[in-house]
Protein backbone atom coordinates (compact mmCIF):
# COMPACT_ATOMS: atom_id res chain seq x y z
CA UNK A 1 0.00 0.00 0.00
CA UNK A 2 1.33 3.46 -0.93
CA UNK A 3 2.06 6.12 1.69
CA UNK A 4 -0.69 8.20 0.09
CA UNK A 5 -3.30 5.48 0.62
CA UNK A 6 -2.14 4.91 4.19
CA UNK A 7 -2.74 8.57 5.04
CA UNK A 8 -6.11 8.61 3.26
CA UNK A 9 -7.27 5.44 5.01
CA UNK A 10 -6.33 6.81 8.42
CA UNK A 11 -8.15 10.05 7.72
CA UNK A 12 -11.27 8.19 6.60
CA UNK A 13 -11.17 6.03 9.73
CA UNK A 14 -10.98 8.87 12.25
CA UNK A 15 -12.20 12.04 10.52
CA UNK A 16 -15.76 13.04 9.67
CA UNK A 17 -16.72 12.37 6.04
CA UNK A 18 -17.87 15.90 5.23
CA UNK A 19 -15.44 16.51 2.34
CA UNK A 20 -14.64 14.77 -0.91
CA UNK A 21 -11.01 15.70 -1.56
CA UNK A 22 -8.84 14.70 -4.48
CA UNK A 23 -6.76 11.59 -3.71
CA UNK A 24 -3.56 13.47 -2.92
CA UNK A 25 -1.89 13.91 0.50
CA UNK A 26 0.09 17.13 0.85
CA UNK A 27 2.91 17.76 3.27
CA UNK A 28 4.76 20.90 2.12
CA UNK A 29 4.12 24.17 0.31
CA UNK A 30 6.21 27.06 -0.96
CA UNK A 31 5.05 29.91 -3.16
CA UNK A 32 2.84 28.51 -5.93
CA UNK A 33 3.86 24.90 -5.33
CA UNK A 34 2.74 22.00 -3.13
CA UNK A 35 4.46 18.66 -2.55
CA UNK A 36 2.76 15.40 -1.62
CA UNK A 37 4.00 12.66 0.71
CA UNK A 38 5.49 10.83 -2.27
CA UNK A 39 7.64 13.85 -3.13
CA UNK A 40 5.70 14.91 -6.25
CA UNK A 41 5.42 18.65 -6.90
CA UNK A 42 2.22 20.38 -8.02
CA UNK A 43 1.05 23.82 -9.01
CA UNK A 44 -1.67 24.93 -6.59
CA UNK A 45 -4.63 26.31 -8.54
CA UNK A 46 -7.06 26.51 -5.62
CA UNK A 47 -4.95 28.55 -3.17
CA UNK A 48 -6.91 27.29 -0.18
CA UNK A 49 -10.04 28.84 -1.72
CA UNK A 50 -8.04 32.09 -2.09
CA UNK A 51 -6.62 32.02 1.44
CA UNK A 52 -3.02 31.88 0.20
CA UNK A 53 -3.03 34.78 -2.26
CA UNK A 54 0.46 35.64 -0.99
CA UNK A 55 1.74 32.12 -1.75
CA UNK A 56 2.39 29.21 0.57
CA UNK A 57 4.53 29.92 3.62
CA UNK A 58 5.45 33.45 2.59
CA UNK A 59 8.64 34.19 4.56
CA UNK A 60 7.49 37.60 5.80
CA UNK A 61 4.18 36.24 7.10
CA UNK A 62 5.74 33.12 8.63
CA UNK A 63 8.43 35.31 10.18
CA UNK A 64 5.78 37.46 11.84
CA UNK A 65 4.02 34.33 13.07
CA UNK A 66 7.16 32.82 14.59
CA UNK A 67 8.31 36.06 16.19
CA UNK A 68 4.96 36.73 17.84
CA UNK A 69 4.33 33.07 18.78
CA UNK A 70 7.44 33.21 20.95
CA UNK A 71 6.21 36.35 22.69
CA UNK A 72 2.43 36.30 23.23
CA UNK A 73 -0.33 34.44 21.41
CA UNK A 74 -3.59 34.95 23.29
CA UNK A 75 -4.94 37.18 26.04
CA UNK A 76 -8.69 37.00 25.25
CA UNK A 77 -10.52 40.30 24.99
CA UNK A 78 -10.83 40.45 28.76
CA UNK A 79 -7.60 42.49 28.59
CA UNK A 80 -5.97 44.88 26.15
CA UNK A 81 -2.95 43.79 24.11
CA UNK A 82 -0.18 45.88 22.63
CA UNK A 83 -1.07 44.70 19.10
CA UNK A 84 -4.84 45.01 18.80
CA UNK A 85 -4.76 48.78 18.57
CA UNK A 86 -1.91 48.63 16.09
CA UNK A 87 -3.77 46.16 13.88
CA UNK A 88 -7.06 48.03 14.20
CA UNK A 89 -5.42 51.27 13.17
CA UNK A 90 -3.60 49.60 10.30
CA UNK A 91 -6.55 47.72 8.79
CA UNK A 92 -9.04 50.58 9.15
CA UNK A 93 -6.62 52.99 7.47
CA UNK A 94 -5.83 50.38 4.79
CA UNK A 95 -9.50 50.08 3.78
CA UNK A 96 -10.83 53.47 4.88
CA UNK A 97 -13.26 52.64 7.71
CA UNK A 98 -13.69 53.99 11.24
CA UNK A 99 -13.74 50.69 13.10
CA UNK A 100 -12.91 46.99 12.81
CA UNK A 101 -14.38 44.03 14.68
CA UNK A 102 -11.86 41.16 14.47
CA UNK A 103 -13.01 37.55 14.29
CA UNK A 104 -11.50 34.22 13.20
CA UNK A 105 -13.24 32.24 10.45
CA UNK A 106 -15.04 33.70 7.46
CA UNK A 107 -18.47 32.52 8.53
CA UNK A 108 -17.92 34.06 11.99
CA UNK A 109 -17.35 37.37 10.25
CA UNK A 110 -20.52 36.89 8.19
CA UNK A 111 -22.52 36.14 11.32
CA UNK A 112 -21.02 39.24 12.94
CA UNK A 113 -21.96 41.42 9.96
CA UNK A 114 -25.54 40.12 10.02
CA UNK A 115 -25.88 40.83 13.76
CA UNK A 116 -24.44 44.27 13.21
CA UNK A 117 -26.88 45.03 10.38
CA UNK A 118 -29.86 43.89 12.43
CA UNK A 119 -28.81 45.96 15.43
CA UNK A 120 -28.33 49.03 13.18
CA UNK A 121 -31.77 48.37 11.72
CA UNK A 122 -33.34 48.51 15.17
CA UNK A 123 -31.27 51.35 16.64
CA UNK A 124 -30.87 53.65 13.64
CA UNK A 125 -33.53 52.79 11.06
CA UNK A 126 -36.29 52.17 13.58
CA UNK A 127 -37.33 48.70 12.44
CA UNK A 128 -39.80 47.18 14.94
CA UNK A 129 -38.26 44.63 17.30
CA UNK A 130 -37.63 41.16 15.83
CA UNK A 131 -38.78 42.20 12.34
CA UNK A 132 -35.45 43.06 10.68
CA UNK A 133 -34.81 41.33 7.34
CA UNK A 134 -31.70 40.72 5.31
CA UNK A 135 -31.84 40.33 1.53
CA UNK A 136 -29.51 37.73 0.03
CA UNK A 137 -29.17 36.27 -3.46
CA UNK A 138 -29.56 32.90 -5.15
CA UNK A 139 -26.37 30.88 -5.50
CA UNK A 140 -24.80 32.54 -2.47
CA UNK A 141 -22.13 30.93 -0.32
CA UNK A 142 -21.30 32.58 2.99
CA UNK A 143 -20.41 29.54 5.12
CA UNK A 144 -22.16 26.60 6.74
CA UNK A 145 -23.51 27.64 10.13
CA UNK A 146 -27.21 26.93 10.69
CA UNK A 147 -28.03 30.62 10.38
CA UNK A 148 -26.11 31.05 7.13
CA UNK A 149 -27.48 27.91 5.46
CA UNK A 150 -30.93 29.23 6.35
CA UNK A 151 -30.66 31.47 3.28
CA UNK A 152 -28.59 29.15 1.08
CA UNK A 153 -30.11 27.87 -2.17
CA UNK A 154 -27.72 24.91 -2.36
CA UNK A 155 -29.65 21.72 -1.49
CA UNK A 156 -26.52 19.96 -0.17
CA UNK A 157 -26.05 22.78 2.36
CA UNK A 158 -29.67 22.75 3.57
CA UNK A 159 -31.27 19.33 3.30
CA UNK A 160 -31.58 17.60 6.65
CA UNK A 161 -30.49 20.59 8.74
CA UNK A 162 -33.77 22.47 9.37
CA UNK A 163 -35.61 24.20 10.90
CA UNK A 164 -34.05 27.39 9.63
CA UNK A 165 -33.64 30.94 10.84
CA UNK A 166 -36.29 33.40 9.65
CA UNK A 167 -35.61 36.98 8.59
CA UNK A 168 -34.14 36.47 5.12
CA UNK A 169 -35.42 37.08 1.61
CA UNK A 170 -33.55 35.53 -1.31
CA UNK A 171 -33.68 37.25 -4.71
CA UNK A 172 -32.05 36.41 -8.04
CA UNK A 173 -28.37 37.37 -8.37
CA UNK A 174 -27.54 40.02 -10.95
CA UNK A 175 -31.22 41.08 -11.05
CA UNK A 176 -31.70 44.72 -10.14
CA UNK A 177 -35.46 44.62 -10.62
CA UNK A 178 -35.83 41.81 -8.08
CA UNK A 179 -33.59 43.64 -5.63
CA UNK A 180 -35.49 46.91 -6.08
CA UNK A 181 -38.78 45.18 -5.35
CA UNK A 182 -37.42 43.47 -2.21
CA UNK A 183 -36.01 46.76 -0.92
CA UNK A 184 -39.50 48.25 -0.81
CA UNK A 185 -40.06 46.41 2.47
CA UNK A 186 -39.27 48.94 5.24
CA UNK A 187 -38.12 46.12 7.53
CA UNK A 188 -35.04 45.41 5.40
CA UNK A 189 -31.83 46.27 7.24
CA UNK A 190 -29.17 44.93 4.89
CA UNK A 191 -28.31 43.45 1.51
CA UNK A 192 -25.64 40.72 1.73
CA UNK A 193 -23.82 39.91 -1.51
CA UNK A 194 -20.60 38.45 -2.90
CA UNK A 195 -19.31 40.83 -5.61
CA UNK A 196 -18.42 37.69 -7.59
CA UNK A 197 -19.94 34.37 -6.57
CA UNK A 198 -16.93 32.12 -6.03
CA UNK A 199 -18.29 28.81 -4.79
CA UNK A 200 -21.17 28.97 -7.27
CA UNK A 201 -18.64 28.79 -10.09
CA UNK A 202 -17.14 32.28 -10.38
CA UNK A 203 -20.29 34.04 -11.55
CA UNK A 204 -19.37 37.60 -12.50
CA UNK A 205 -22.37 39.96 -12.52
CA UNK A 206 -23.07 42.40 -15.32
CA UNK A 207 -21.02 45.58 -15.38
CA UNK A 208 -22.79 48.15 -13.26
CA UNK A 209 -24.73 45.67 -11.13
CA UNK A 210 -22.86 46.35 -7.91
CA UNK A 211 -22.92 50.13 -8.31
CA UNK A 212 -26.64 50.10 -9.11
CA UNK A 213 -27.37 47.72 -6.22
CA UNK A 214 -25.46 50.01 -3.87
CA UNK A 215 -27.45 53.00 -5.13
CA UNK A 216 -30.74 51.16 -4.59
CA UNK A 217 -29.68 50.32 -1.04
CA UNK A 218 -28.87 53.97 -0.33
CA UNK A 219 -32.27 55.07 -1.63
CA UNK A 220 -33.97 52.53 0.65
CA UNK A 221 -31.78 53.30 3.71
CA UNK A 222 -30.43 49.74 3.70
CA UNK A 223 -26.86 48.66 4.47
CA UNK A 224 -24.84 47.21 1.59
CA UNK A 225 -22.87 44.28 3.07
CA UNK A 226 -19.97 43.15 0.88
CA UNK A 227 -18.70 39.61 1.50
CA UNK A 228 -15.15 39.91 0.16
CA UNK A 229 -13.83 36.87 2.02
CA UNK A 230 -12.86 35.12 -1.22
CA UNK A 231 -12.93 37.98 -3.73
CA UNK A 232 -11.03 40.53 -1.68
CA UNK A 233 -7.36 41.17 -0.97
CA UNK A 234 -6.17 41.51 -4.59
CA UNK A 235 -7.67 38.26 -5.95
CA UNK A 236 -9.74 39.89 -8.72
CA UNK A 237 -7.20 42.49 -9.85
CA UNK A 238 -8.26 45.19 -7.36
CA UNK A 239 -7.77 45.29 -3.61
CA UNK A 240 -11.49 44.55 -3.32
CA UNK A 241 -13.80 43.24 -6.04
CA UNK A 242 -16.18 46.09 -5.18
CA UNK A 243 -13.43 48.50 -6.22
CA UNK A 244 -14.07 47.59 -9.86
CA UNK A 245 -17.25 49.68 -9.58
CA UNK A 246 -16.09 52.15 -6.93
CA UNK A 247 -18.51 50.67 -4.40
CA UNK A 248 -17.66 51.11 -0.71
CA UNK A 249 -19.72 48.61 1.31
CA UNK A 250 -21.35 49.91 4.46
CA UNK A 251 -20.14 46.69 6.09
CA UNK A 252 -17.07 44.98 4.63
CA UNK A 253 -16.30 41.33 5.45
CA UNK A 254 -12.74 40.01 5.05
CA UNK A 255 -11.09 36.66 5.78
CA UNK A 256 -9.03 33.93 4.09
CA UNK A 257 -5.97 35.79 2.70
CA UNK A 258 -6.12 38.21 5.64
CA UNK A 259 -3.61 35.84 7.22
CA UNK A 260 -2.02 34.53 4.02
CA UNK A 261 -3.24 31.06 4.95
CA UNK A 262 -1.25 30.90 8.18
CA UNK A 263 -4.15 30.82 10.68
CA UNK A 264 -7.86 31.77 10.76
CA UNK A 265 -8.23 35.56 10.73
CA UNK A 266 -11.31 37.50 9.67
CA UNK A 267 -12.56 41.02 10.17
CA UNK A 268 -15.68 43.14 9.80
CA UNK A 269 -15.19 46.81 8.98
CA UNK A 270 -17.72 49.63 9.22
CA UNK A 271 -18.01 53.27 10.20
CA UNK A 272 -18.95 54.42 13.68
CA UNK A 273 -22.65 54.91 12.89
CA UNK A 274 -22.92 51.18 12.24
CA UNK A 275 -20.17 49.61 14.33
CA UNK A 276 -20.93 51.41 17.58
CA UNK A 277 -24.44 49.98 17.61
CA UNK A 278 -22.89 46.93 19.28
CA UNK A 279 -21.87 47.66 22.84
CA UNK A 280 -19.69 45.83 25.42
CA UNK A 281 -20.92 42.34 26.22
CA UNK A 282 -23.13 42.00 23.13
CA UNK A 283 -20.69 40.22 20.80
CA UNK A 284 -17.22 38.75 21.04
CA UNK A 285 -14.76 35.94 20.50
CA UNK A 286 -12.09 34.41 22.70
CA UNK A 287 -9.61 34.29 19.83
CA UNK A 288 -10.87 37.26 17.82
CA UNK A 289 -8.19 39.96 17.65
CA UNK A 290 -5.56 37.84 19.41
CA UNK A 291 -1.97 39.19 19.28
CA UNK A 292 -0.77 36.41 16.99
CA UNK A 293 -3.54 37.07 14.47
CA UNK A 294 -2.95 40.82 14.60
CA UNK A 295 0.76 40.49 13.88
CA UNK A 296 0.19 38.02 11.05
CA UNK A 297 -2.60 40.04 9.43
CA UNK A 298 -0.49 43.19 9.32
CA UNK A 299 2.29 41.26 7.59
CA UNK A 300 -0.16 39.63 5.16
CA UNK A 301 -1.62 43.00 4.18
CA UNK A 302 1.85 44.51 3.79
CA UNK A 303 2.82 41.75 1.36
CA UNK A 304 -0.22 42.45 -0.83
CA UNK A 305 0.78 46.09 -1.28
CA UNK A 306 4.55 45.68 -1.30
CA UNK A 307 4.44 43.00 -4.01
CA UNK A 308 1.68 44.73 -5.99
CA UNK A 309 -0.40 41.56 -6.05
CA UNK A 310 -3.56 43.28 -7.27
CA UNK A 311 -1.79 44.61 -10.35
CA UNK A 312 -0.23 41.21 -10.97
CA UNK A 313 -3.61 39.48 -10.69
CA UNK A 314 -5.19 41.93 -13.12
CA UNK A 315 -2.51 41.48 -15.77
CA UNK A 316 -2.12 37.71 -15.46
CA UNK A 317 -5.87 37.11 -15.24
CA UNK A 318 -6.43 38.66 -18.65
CA UNK A 319 -3.59 36.57 -20.03
CA UNK A 320 -4.98 33.37 -18.52
CA UNK A 321 -8.49 33.82 -19.91
CA UNK A 322 -7.19 34.72 -23.37
CA UNK A 323 -4.92 31.67 -23.51
CA UNK A 324 -7.58 29.24 -22.22
CA UNK A 325 -10.13 30.56 -24.73
CA UNK A 326 -7.50 30.25 -27.46
CA UNK A 327 -7.34 26.49 -26.79
CA UNK A 328 -10.77 26.42 -28.48
CA UNK A 329 -11.42 23.03 -26.92
CA UNK A 330 -14.79 21.41 -27.69
CA UNK A 331 -15.27 20.46 -24.02
CA UNK A 332 -14.86 24.02 -22.75
CA UNK A 333 -18.27 25.67 -22.71
CA UNK A 334 -17.29 28.93 -21.05
CA UNK A 335 -14.33 30.72 -19.49
CA UNK A 336 -15.13 33.46 -16.98
CA UNK A 337 -13.59 35.42 -14.16
CA UNK A 338 -11.80 38.55 -13.03
CA UNK A 339 -8.16 38.83 -12.12
CA UNK A 340 -6.89 35.43 -10.99
CA UNK A 341 -10.31 34.19 -9.86
CA UNK A 342 -11.42 32.20 -12.89
CA UNK A 343 -13.56 29.22 -13.79
CA UNK A 344 -13.99 26.92 -16.76
CA UNK A 345 -17.39 25.37 -17.42
CA UNK A 346 -17.03 21.86 -18.83
CA UNK A 347 -19.31 20.67 -21.63
CA UNK A 348 -19.51 16.88 -21.69
CA UNK A 349 -22.09 14.10 -21.60
CA UNK A 350 -20.48 12.58 -18.52
CA UNK A 351 -21.64 14.40 -15.35
CA UNK A 352 -18.32 13.42 -13.73
CA UNK A 353 -16.27 15.05 -16.50
CA UNK A 354 -15.05 17.96 -14.36
CA UNK A 355 -13.94 15.57 -11.61
CA UNK A 356 -12.23 13.38 -14.19
CA UNK A 357 -10.40 16.40 -15.59
CA UNK A 358 -9.22 17.40 -12.10
CA UNK A 359 -7.82 13.89 -11.62
CA UNK A 360 -5.98 14.22 -14.94
CA UNK A 361 -4.68 17.64 -13.92
CA UNK A 362 -3.38 16.12 -10.68
CA UNK A 363 -1.50 13.46 -12.60
CA UNK A 364 0.02 16.19 -14.79
CA UNK A 365 1.10 18.27 -11.79
CA UNK A 366 -1.69 20.80 -11.20
CA UNK A 367 -4.24 20.81 -8.37
CA UNK A 368 -7.74 22.20 -8.91
CA UNK A 369 -11.18 21.24 -7.68
CA UNK A 370 -14.60 21.12 -9.34
CA UNK A 371 -17.57 22.97 -7.94
CA UNK A 372 -21.25 22.38 -8.67
CA UNK A 373 -20.49 19.47 -10.97
CA UNK A 374 -19.41 21.00 -14.25
CA UNK A 375 -17.25 23.94 -13.17
CA UNK A 376 -13.56 24.05 -12.27
CA UNK A 377 -12.19 27.06 -10.40
CA UNK A 378 -8.67 28.12 -11.38
CA UNK A 379 -7.19 30.44 -8.73
CA UNK A 380 -3.41 30.18 -8.25
CA UNK A 381 -1.49 32.16 -5.63
CA UNK A 382 -1.05 35.72 -6.86
CA UNK A 383 2.73 35.45 -6.67
CA UNK A 384 2.72 33.22 -9.77
CA UNK A 385 4.89 34.42 -12.67
CA UNK A 386 3.80 34.67 -16.29
CA UNK A 387 6.19 31.86 -17.20
CA UNK A 388 4.72 29.60 -14.51
CA UNK A 389 1.20 30.52 -15.62
CA UNK A 390 2.02 29.59 -19.22
CA UNK A 391 3.35 26.24 -18.03
CA UNK A 392 0.08 25.65 -16.17
CA UNK A 393 -1.98 26.58 -19.23
CA UNK A 394 -0.03 23.95 -21.16
CA UNK A 395 -0.83 21.40 -18.44
CA UNK A 396 -4.53 22.28 -18.71
CA UNK A 397 -4.40 21.89 -22.47
CA UNK A 398 -2.73 18.50 -22.16
CA UNK A 399 -5.11 17.25 -19.46
CA UNK A 400 -8.18 18.14 -21.52
CA UNK A 401 -7.32 15.12 -23.68
CA UNK A 402 -8.68 12.97 -20.83
CA UNK A 403 -12.20 14.07 -21.76
CA UNK A 404 -12.06 12.57 -25.24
Amino acid sequence: MSRTQQFIDRELQYSAHNYHPLPVVLERGEGVHLWDVEGKRYYDFLSGYSAVNQGHCHPKIVGALVEQAQKLTLTSRAFHSDLLGEYAGYVTTYFGYDKVLPMNSGVEAVETALKLARRWGYDKKGIPENQAKIITVEGNFHGRTLNVVSFSTDPSSREGFGPFMPGYEVVAYNDLEALSKALQDPSVAGFLVEPIQGEAGVYVPDDGYLAAAYSLCKQANVLFIGDEIQTGLARTGKMLACDHENVRPDILILGKALSGGVLPVSSVLADDEVMLCIRPGEHGSTYGGNPLACKVAIAALEVIKDERLAERADELGEHFRERIRALDHPNIKEVRGKGLLNAVVIKHGNPEAAWKLCLALKEDGLLAKPTHGDKIRFAPPLVITKEQLDECISIIGKSLASLA
